[in-house]
């Protein structure tokens, strides 16, 4: 038998409960439409650089293009500048005084291109994208990547710019080889970019280091390492000591540990630790190493990690173009 007491107290709770789900579909409608109004299109990228090239990847974000199209644009910039020493046209030299670059770029339905140790094309990122569209393979490398890029219509160019052949010209009078931490003789512009149809694309693009062996190659043509995006995750990608990305399949691991729910800096920074460890474990001086990741998630979530201060990125969204400094493991 119910009682006036019993009725009310139920009739209580029944209220509660349905404020409780009121309160929480608010929410969650709001959540939705600021993640989905608010938070894309969104383009991330590295170094000061980035700031130029988030521009140029705005653009064609700005008015509803397609991620991919953005992060090609958006590395083109400094690959085409002859004052930036370490991407494209005016990079530094390996040993032999060659110019050799590496590039990546993947798209929202796992499609991949890649060129390595490319020598004589300016724009390396659409070589790698004419190789993920117009290939059947993924990768190619050396004189085969350049025999590719001129039977595309690429021109044939010198990179080697004065500033850098006076340099290389200068450092074999002692060939010492220690790459310096940050971007000071070497690094990459990595782009991930997420369009306001929610898709996800990114984008690597690098010289290398300054005066490597003919031939190395570092993570950032090499999808997994240096770059990696999954539509239904998010997006990720690196700078700094190639080998020490490759060695954790850097990016792919953040994007995996964002799948397990880990927030995009929270994931950035165990990728972090990983090559903390392994530096470690490996007997190696950490102050000789720099590794920083960005990522990004498909809600418009971003973060970045690094090993040592220094690092920087620019993130373009809806208020505005702006430079970050990453967190880092050493301070």
């Amino acid at each position: 038998m119910t009682t006036r007491r019993n009725f009310i107290k139920t009739s209580a709770f029944a209220s509660a409960a349905l404020l409780v789900d009121k309160v929480n579909a608010n929410e969650e409608f709001t959540s939705k439409e600021h993640k989905s109004e608010a938070l894309k299109p969104i383009v991330l990228s590295t170094w000061n650089f980035g700031l130029k090239a988030n521009e140029a990847a705005w653009e064609v974000l700005s008015k509803n293009g397609r991620a991919l199209d953005a992060v090609e644009a958006g590395v083109k910039i400094p690959e085409g500048d002859p004052t930036e020493r370490s991407v494209g046209y005016g990079g530094r030299p390996d040993r032999d005084g060659r110019v050799t670059l590496d590039a990546c770029i993947m798209d929202e339905n796992a499609n991949i291109g890649s060129v390595a140790c490319l020598e004589f094309i300016k724009h390396p990122i659409s070589v790698a994208r004419a190789v993920m569209e117009k290939t059947p393979h993924v990768m190619l490398v050396g004189d085969g990547a350049l025999q590719f890029a001129l039977s595309q219509g690429f021109p044939k160019e010198n990179l080697l710019v004065d500033d850098s052949e006076k340099e290389w010209k200068e450092w074999m009078k002692t060939s010492n080889y220690k790459p310096i931490v940050n971007i000071e003789n070497h690094d990459t512009i990595g782009m991930i970019a997420l369009d306001a149809n929610g898709n996800l694309s990114g984008a690597c693009t690098t010289s290398g280091m300054a005066y490597k062996m003919h031939g190395r190659v570092g993570d950032s043509p090499i999808i997994g390492a240096g770059l990696y995006v999954d539509n239904e995750i998010g997006a990720a990608t690196a700078t700094g000591h190639g080998e020490e990305v490759i060695r954790i399949a850097g990016c792919h691991l953040v994007v995996e540990l964002m799948r397990q729910g880990k927030s995009p800096k929270a994931a950035c920074k165990e990728a972090v630790n990983r090559v903390v460890k392994l530096t470690a474990n490996r007997k190696k001086n950490l102050k000789d190493i720099q590794v920083g990741f960005i990522a990004l998630n498909k809600k418009g979530e971003y973060g970045s990690y690094c090993v040592q201060n220094g690092f920087n990125y620019a993130v373009y969204d809806a208020k505005g173009n702006n430079l970050i400094n990453a967190d880092s493991y050493m301070k």
